[in-house]
């Protein structure tokens, strides 16, 4: 609860909190790895299948995180004082979906584009940490989805690379 608190009370400011807001909602239903899947699609015509695949990964991590929630049913963080600067569909929030797809996406794909790891991986951290700033997520549901989604990322990539071997391995699956 202290560290919440900490990420609750510091670093505050307008710009801020409008910066995290849109990260936040970029990362909303997996947007922005969808996005970035079918840009890679578009710009990566030798594995154009597997990009459209990795378009899919971060909005599927979702789902499957949302069954996890209902299992856990533990409830978004209260702190006094501190009302969430932000919203969500469910009032549950173990764990964390905006980490869990953030991560099983740059798992991913960086196995598609190993030269854009660090971006990716940059992206899926600036993503997670915005969700206790907001006060949406305790830290411990972060850190929980961000093991969910590089263990679905790492099967999802391990199959997309499959593809690069094998390209009708998808109608095997």
């Amino acid at each position: 609860m202290k560290v919440l608190r900490l990420m609750r009370t510091r670093g505050h400011n307008p710009p801020a909190e409008k910066a995290a807001h849109l990260i936040s909602k970029s990362g909303e239903n997996g947007y922005l790895w969808f996005g970035l899947g079918l840009a890679g699609a578009v710009l990566d015509g030798r594995r154009r299948k597997q990009w459209a695949l990795a378009s899919l990964i971060g909005p599927l991590a979702i789902g499957f995180n949302f069954l996890i929630k209902l299992v856990v049913k533990r409830p978004r963080p209260v702190l006094d004082g501190l009302p969430p600067l932000g919203g969500a569909p469910s009032s549950l929030s173990f764990p964390s979906a905006h980490a869990t797809a953030s991560f099983a996406a740059a798992t991913a794909m960086s196995r598609l584009a190993p030269e854009l790891k660090l971006a990716f991986f940059g992206a899926a951290a600036v993503m997670a940490v915005t969700r206790p700033y907001l006060g949406m997520h305790y830290p411990s549901d972060i850190a929980a989805g961000a093991i969910l989604g590089t263990a679905l990322g790492t099967a999802a990539g391990s199959f997309l690379e499959s593809l690069e071997e094998d390209p009708d391995a998808i109608y095997e699956f």
